[in-house]
């Protein structure tokens, strides 16, 4: 078999690009290159099951409500302290950062495993938020954030009524 043939010299799909204001990445063959064996080795320790669980330990789990006068976002972050917590509002944007730190010791099978890992959830917010009134709590590892829309906010609804036929 020739080498040509186990090449893709012409490719019926494209690769996903991201674009920057710095330099042009479709042009660029090293970065596709780059691209697509991170994509690879991904795809190897995925079969592994190793960045999956570390993306499920890294990530905090969200819930987002939206009320009439406010939204409320409660974050999962079991083994998290308060002090390695950040909350921001950022560009109609609710930041979450923070980091985890997880030791475990067995001195009878003589183990350890240590674990640190930051998160950064960035959630966008469809309405304009009072930044002076947002409030956060953090209680038994699940973080709560109430932040009350703008007066303006809350008028730019306006229900319409359903006729019966």
């Amino acid at each position: 078999m020739a080498v040509s043939q186990l090449l893709p010299w012409k490719r019926t799909h494209s690769l996903p690009i991201r674009r920057s204001a710095d330099f042009n990445e479709a042009r660029d063959p090293f970065f596709a290159l780059y691209r697509e064996m991170n994509r690879l080795f991904e795809e190897v320790w995925n079969d592994f099951g190793f960045a999956a669980e570390q993306e499920r330990d890294a990530a905090p789990s969200v819930d987002l409500v939206e009320t009439d006068d406010a939204f409320r976002l409660t974050a999962e972050l079991p083994g998290v302290d308060e002090k390695d917590i950040e909350i921001l509002l950022e560009d109609d944007a609710l930041i979450l950062r923070g980091e985890k730190k997880s030791e475990y010791q067995d001195r009878a099978r003589r183990l350890s495993e240590r674990y640190y890992g930051r998160f950064e959830r960035r959630i966008p917010l469809p309405a304009a938020i009072d930044e002076d009134k947002a409030e956060a709590s953090f209680k038994n590892g699940v973080l709560t954030v109430v932040m009350p829309k703008l007066r303006q906010a809350r008028q730019a609804a306006r229900r319409i009524p359903l006729k019966a036929a």
